[in-house]
């Protein structure tokens, strides 16, 4: 089909654990999915901070910009970034 594509977004993600007070930053091409794996208890990072809370999502036309933008969340940590760019977190 001439035309015709699909646009394919990545999300950069931060969430919020109220038990650990930590928050975790990700990217993913289907948030929904990854929010369950997350809040399922599977995924060995997350699974002492179940549940978590989405704070703040980026989407992202591709996956090596969503991987620069997590890498770059990680580096400054997740407080730090909201605060530095001014985005309400309200945790």
């Amino acid at each position: 089909m001439e035309g015709f594509f699909v646009l394919f977004m990545f999300v950069v993600y931060i969430l919020y654990s109220y038990s650990l007070k930590k928050f975790y930053t990700g990217f993913t091409a289907d948030i929904e999915q990854r929010m369950m794996f997350h809040n399922s208890g599977m995924n060995h990072f997350t699974k002492k901070g179940v549940p978590w809370k989405v704070v703040k999502t980026f989407e992202i036309a591709d996956k090596s910009n969503a991987m620069l933008l997590e890498k770059q969340i990680k580096k400054n940590g997740a407080k730090r970034y909201l605060e530095r760019n001014k985005i309400d977190y309200s945790t």
